[in-house]
C-alpha cells in the first residue's frame, strides 16, 4: 500500500490508497476496520513545496467533504458531526436512501394523516365544489356534441325552406359583377317601397303589372364607385362620344335627404372644366320589357337652357361611355340578314342609291356611316357572336331560318331634358334612337302607328342623322319641377312603358301622364332603302341616370346657368306583367355574359374608342359580302 503523508509528519491527515480490493476496508482487514478515511481534525501548520501544496488540498478536501466514520455497525454519527453538505449526502446503504434528512414544504402531500385530514378529505366524493365543476363541464361538452351532430341536422332538415334567388346571377341576389346587397336591402324591391306602389296599370291595355325592382334611395350616403353597390355604379370617364364638356366622376353621385343626387360642378378635373355625373345599372341589373319609371327633379331652372339630364335604358351589349363595346352594336335593333347590317348601309357596288343621296344634309346626304351590325343575323357559323341559334321555325324580319339571331344595344330614352332658348319654356325629349335607317329617316308614323295623349306632346322635328334615326316626342314639363325653381322645386314622375317584338309598342309619360305612343309597325321594312322591320329593342336593357353638358345638345345660357347644379330622383321603380317577369342581364335567349366576359376590355377600358382600330379585333364575317365556308 502507497501512503502520502504531510511533510509535519504528524497523524493529523492520512490517505490510505488501499488496493482494489478492500478501498475501504473489509472484514480481512482489521486496520481498515477501524481506521478512519479521514480524521476530524481541520487545520495544520502552513507548509510550503510540492508536499505541502497536495497535502494543504487533502486538508481542504477533508474540510469540505466531511464523510462520517462508518464502522463495522454502519452506524450514523452525530449529527453535530455534519457539515453543511453532509445533509443531503446519501447513506451507503441503499435501504436507509428514503430516511427523513431534512423536511420539504410538499412533505405532507405524500405523508396522509386521516386524524389531520378529515376536514378535507371527502373520501373520493365528488360532490365538491371542484368535482361539479369538472362533472357540468362534461355535460355541457356532451350536450354541445349531440347538438352539433345529431340535434341540428335534423333541425335543419325538418325547418328548411325553398332556396330564394338571392344566390342566383341577375336574378335578386348576386349581379353579374358578383355583389350582393349590403345595404339591408337583400331584394330587388327597395323595403321603403310603400305597397301602394306594388302594382302599375297599364297604359295600354289596362291589364295589372307587378313591381319587379325598386330604389327609394332613403339611406342617405350611399356612394357608387365600383364595388360599393349591388344594382349600381358610377361612372369614371369623359363622354367624349357627345363632346360633353365635363368628365363624369363617381363623386358626383351619392345619396342625401331621401333622393339620389347626381351633381354638375364648374370645377376643372382630368383635364375638363366641369364634373358631372354618370350611374348605371350595367351588368347589374336589366329588364326586358316593362314600364321603367322615375320621380325626378329636372336641374337647374326651366327658365336657363344649356344642360343635358337624362334618363334613359340600354341593351347590355353596349356600355354607356365605352366606345369599343358600342362601335357596331349602337343603336341597332335588328334580326334581319340583307343590307341593312352592312357598313353605310350599302353593298359593296354601293348600292341602294337611296341610301346615298337621302340622308343627313350636313353630311353630304349620305344615309348612314354606321360601321355595319357587327352581332348581326348575317353572321358565318363559327364566328364570334354571343348568339342564339335560331331555332327550329324560328325566322328572321323577313322569314328566313336558321343562323343566328341579330344582336345589338338599343336605346330608349325616358327623357332628355332641355329648355327652349326662344320660348325659355322647359321640355323633355322621349324617344327611341334606331339602326337601320329609313329612307330619308321617315318612319312610318301614321296615326295607326303613333299617338299623342296630351296637347303638352308633339313629335320632335329632329329624326335622325348618319350615326342614328330617332323617333322622338317633345313634351311640356311641370315648369316647377326643377331643383333651381324659386321656393324649391317639385318632382314629377316620367318614365316609358314597352313591350319588346315586331308588335310590341313605346308609351312614354311626362308628369305622371301619358305623353305619346309608337307602335311596332312604325318602325316596319322599308323598300326603298331596302331594309327589313326593327323589333321594338328584346334585348336586356340596364338603367341610365346622367348630368352633363355639351353644345352638342343645343345652345347653351353661359350667363345665366349657375353651378353647382344637381339633378334629383326621389325613386325609380320597374314593373312588368303579371306572369311575365324577365329580368337579368344574361336571359337563355339573349344571353350577354359570355361574349361580354371573352372581349371583357372593351366593356372596362374607357379609352379603346372603336372595336377593330382601338382594340384590334376583327369583325365577324358576313355572309352577305364574306361568304361563309360552311
Amino acid at each position: 500500500m502507497h501512503r502520502r503523508v504531510s511533510s509535519k509528519g504528524g497523524d493529523n491527515l492520512r490517505l490510505d490508497i488501499p488496493n482494489s480490493a478492500n478501498m475501504y476496508g473489509t472484514p480481512e482487514s482489521p486496520q481498515s476496520q477501524t481506521a478512519p478515511l479521514f480524521t476530524s481534525a481541520t487545520s495544520t501548520p502552513p507548509m510550503t513545496g510540492y508536499a505541502s501544496s497536495r497535502a494543504s488540498s487533502a486538508t481542504f478536501s477533508a474540510q469540505h467533504m466531511r464523510v462520517p466514520e462508518i464502522g463495522l455497525t454502519g452506524a450514523m454519527p452525530a449529527q453535530s458531526d455534519y457539515s453543511f453538505s453532509s445533509k443531503y449526502s446519501l447513506s451507503p446503504d441503499p435501504a436507509r436512501w428514503d430516511e427523513t434528512m431534512l423536511n420539504e414544504a410538499d412533505d405532507e402531500l405524500h405523508r396522509p394523516d386521516p386524524r389531520r385530514d378529515r376536514k378535507s378529505d371527502s373520501a373520493g366524493s365528488v360532490l365538491t365544489a371542484r368535482g361539479i365543476m369538472n362533472l357540468g363541464c362534461l355535460i355541457i361538452l356532451a350536450l354541445g356534441l349531440i347538438s352539433l351532430f345529431a340535434i341540428y341536422p335534423m333541425v335543419s332538415y325538418l325547418v328548411k325552406q325553398t332556396p330564394t334567388t338571392l344566390g342566383g346571377y341577375n336574378l335578386g341576389g348576386i349581379n353579374a359583377s358578383g355583389q350582393v346587397p349590403d345595404m339591408g336591402n337583400f331584394g330587388l324591391i327597395d323595403r321603403h317601397t310603400p305597397e301602394s306602389a306594388y302594382y302599375h296599370t297599364s297604359l295600354n291595355d289596362g291589364s295589372e303589372w307587378e313591381l319587379v325592382f325598386s330604389d327609394e334611395f332613403n339611406v342617405d350616403g350611399r356612394t357608387f364607385y365600383p364595388g360599393d353597390d349591388p344594382y349600381w355604379e358610377a361612372a369614371d370617364l369623359h363622354y367624349w362620344g357627345t363632346n360633353n364638356l365635363e368628365w363624369y366622376s363617381p363623386d358626383q353621385v351619392t345619396t342625401g335627404g331621401g333622393n339620389l343626387n347626381i351633381t354638375l360642378a364648374k370645377q376643372k378635373w382630368r383635364g375638363m372644366d366641369y364634373k358631372g355625373g354618370l350611374l348605371t345599372s350595367w351588368n347589374k341589373f336589366c329588364f326586358t320589357g316593362g314600364y321603367f319609371v322615375a320621380n325626378v327633379s329636372l336641374p337647374g331652372s326651366s327658365k336657363v337652357y344649356g344642360l343635358w339630364p337624362a334618363m334613359w335604358a340600354l341593351g347590355n351589349l353596349g356600355r354607356a361611355g365605352y366606345g369599343a363595346s358600342l362601335d357596331g352594336t349602337w343603336p341597332y335593333s335588328y334580326d334581319t340578314c340583307d343590307v341593312g347590317t352592312l357598313p353605310n348601309q350599302t353593298r359593296p357596288d354601293g348600292t341602294p342609291i337611296n341610301a346615298t343621296i337621302h340622308g343627313d344634309q350636313y353630311n353630304g346626304n349620305v344615309l348612314s356611316y354606321l360601321p355595319g351590325q357587327r352581332l348581326s343575323a348575317c353572321t358565318c357559323e363559327g364566328e364570334s357572336h354571343p348568339g342564339p341559334k335560331r331555332k327550329s321555325g324560328q325566322t328572321d324580319g323577313k322569314g328566313a331560318s336558321g343562323g343566328f339571331v341579330g344582336r345589338a344595344a338599343p336605346e330608349i330614352d325616358v327623357l332628355e331634358a332641355q329648355v327652349d332658348s326662344g320660348t325659355l319654356i322647359g321640355h323633355v325629349s322621349q324617344s327611341g334612337q334606331w339602326a337601320p335607317f329609313n329612307y330619308a329617316y321617315e318612319w312610318w308614323n301614321t296615326t295607326d302607328n303613333y299617338k299623342l295623349f296630351s296637347n303638352k306632346s308633339e313629335l320632335n322635328s329632329y329624326v335622325g342623322g348618319v350615326y342614328q334615326q330617332s323617333t322622338s316626342g317633345l313634351s311640356v314639363t311641370n315648369q316647377d319641377c326643377y331643383t333651381q325653381t324659386v321656393g324649391g322645386g317639385c318632382f314629377a314622375v316620367y318614365g316609358f312603358e314597352y313591350v319588346p317584338g315586331y308588335d310590341g309598342y313605346i308609351l312614354w309619360t311626362n308628369d305622371n301622364e301619358p305623353a305619346w305612343q309608337i307602335k311596332g309597325a312604325g318602325l316596319a321594312a322599308d323598300p326603298r332603302v331596302e331594309i327589313g322591320p326593327r323589333p321594338i329593342p328584346m334585348e336586356p336593357m340596364y338603367m341610365i341616370f346622367n348630368l352633363g353638358i355639351s353644345p352638342n345638345f343645343g345652345a347653351i345660357d353661359w350667363d345665366h346657368l349657375e353651378f353647382p347644379t344637381w339633378m334629383l330622383v326621389d325613386w325609380v321603380r320597374v314593373y312588368q306583367p303579371k306572369g311575365s317577369r324577365n329580368i337579368g342581364c344574361d336571359p337563355e335567349d339573349f344571353p350577354t355574359a359570355d361574349y361580354i366576359n371573352t372581349y371583357i376590355e372593351a366593356y372596362t377600358n374607357p379609352n379603346l374608342t372603336t372595336w377593330i382600330n382601338d382594340y384590334g379585333q376583327v369583325n365577324p364575317k358576313n355572309s352577305l359580302v364574306d361568304g361563309c365556308s360552311n
